[in-house]
């Protein structure tokens, strides 16, 4: 097993960008993506989440401030370096920005497909309570209580 992480104050294996893998074709069994999946903030100190999460992307408005944008190249580069049957897990959060739902697993599985991955399963993770900031006391949605993990294989099959 190794870990990959663009930063290197992480201690990763190797320090590369997933876009971009240092790795041969068909080398890995399994990947496993967290990708980034919470919004810029605004301009408030307080809601850094850039110090706070470890998050070094930002997202701009032409993006809808969402990261979807970026699975489509890390996606590519998955298939080209799993095995054939290789098994993709990600692990992917729905948001709430500006009122709205956004539905960033949606986003993942259309993106994946398109890539040539077949979504095999969908496993719901629910935390005991929402996440609570300071500011806020409570959440408001009930989004804010589950991620999801997708599992993808490269292959037509999902066995």
């Amino acid at each position: 097993m190794m870990g990959m992480d663009i930063d290197s104050q992480h201690n990763p294996d190797i320090v590369a960008d997933n876009t971009d893998m240092p790795l041969d074709d068909g080398s890995c069994d399994v990947i496993v993506y967290d990708p980034p999946h919470i919004p810029n903030q605004g301009k408030d100190n307080r809601k850094d989440f850039g110090r706070r999460f470890g998050l070094v992307l930002r997202s701009s408005k032409e993006n809808q401030y969402t990261f979807s944008h970026t699975f489509p190249p890390f996606l590519k580069e998955a298939h080209r370096v799993l095995k054939p049957e290789g098994i993709l897990f990600c692990k992917i959060t729905d948001y709430v920005h500006h009122h709205r739902y956004q539905w960033a697993h949606m986003d993942l599985i259309n993106a994946a497909r398109d890539a040539g991955f077949t979504a095999c399963d969908c496993v719901i993770k629910f935390r005991k309570g929402p996440i609570v900031d300071p500011k806020w006391k409570k959440a408001h949605h009930t989004r804010r209580q589950h991620c999801y993990w997708l599992v993808f294989r490269k292959s037509d099959k999902c066995e």
